[in-house]
């Protein structure tokens, strides 16, 4: 299964810059589960990586600032019976991932002022609501 890790129309990840470990994994698979090494880490090492440009690896860096270990981001994956099915899982969850964090950010929101038939209503509505607990003064005493 050495296919690079597409992560957008511009940058691909190489096979070569991955890293895959398998150990024994939790959950279904009755007496298999304990001979087969189906879970899967997937590492990339997001800040030694020659391929990605340096404006991403800001971006990346800063943005996956709490996942990462020493500049190297890990994927585990252990949720299906097979290693291959969970070696997919992991690298779709690791282009996922890379994916929002080269995003770019959102455009800055304009700041807008609320318009005169805004504050007409939500004045007329306090006026209202101010009339009716008026209206409940000195019923009860």
């Amino acid at each position: 299964m050495p296919d690079d890790l597409v992560v957008t129309g511009r940058w691909t990840v190489p096979d070569a810059e991955l890293s895959e470990r398998f150990s024994r994994s939790s959950g279904p698979g009755g007496q298999g589960v304990n001979t087969a090494d189906s879970r899967v880490e997937l590492s990339y090492d997001v800040a030694g990586s020659p391929t990605l440009p340096d404006h991403l690896r800001d971006r990346v860096l800063g943005r996956l600032a709490g996942r990462l270990v020493d500049g190297v981001l890990t994927i585990a994956a252990s949720e299906h019976r097979t290693q291959l099915a969970n070696r997919r899982a992991a690298r779709e969850r690791m282009a996922a991932v890379l994916r929002d964090a080269c995003a770019p950010p959102p455009p800055t929101r304009r700041p807008t002022r609320p318009t005169r038939g805004s504050k007409e209503r939500r004045l007329a509505a306090k006026k209202r609501r101010g009339e009716t607990k008026r209206g409940r003064q000195g019923r009860f005493e």
